[in-house]
């Protein structure tokens, strides 16, 4: 089974989006605002213990530097981590998540 990843990300600023060239040769493009609303970790998400799910209070509170990106790490060889201008940066985003919030964008804009 071959994983589909990323070979090339790229921040366009004038845009506003996280560029993604993948492993088969698709193109694919991510608004940053989108990115970092879905921001998967605990915090934004919410987490399950023993059965039970625990939600985050809903950020109420635009903070400056929230939608910029600071830097992408890799995690492995399946995923990225993301740090924003305003210190967030707990958020890991696998490739298969990536692909799953690139398919959200391209039925939305179709609609």
């Amino acid at each position: 089974m071959t994983i589909l990843r990323p070979v090339k990300l790229e921040r366009n600023k004038e845009r506003q989006t996280l560029e993604l060239d993948w492993s088969d040769g698709h193109h694919g493009s991510l608004p940053l605002k989108f990115l970092r609303d879905a921001c998967p970790c605990a915090g934004c998400k919410g987490e399950i213990l023993f059965g039970k799910v625990y939600k985050p209070a809903p950020l109420a509170v635009f903070q400056e530097g929230m939608y910029e990106i600071k830097s992408l790490q890799p995690v492995g060889q399946y995923a990225i981590q993301a740090a924003w201008k305003d210190g967030h940066d707990t958020g890991i985003y696998s490739f298969e998540y990536l692909l799953m919030l690139e398919a959200e964008v391209s039925k939305s804009a179709a609609s």
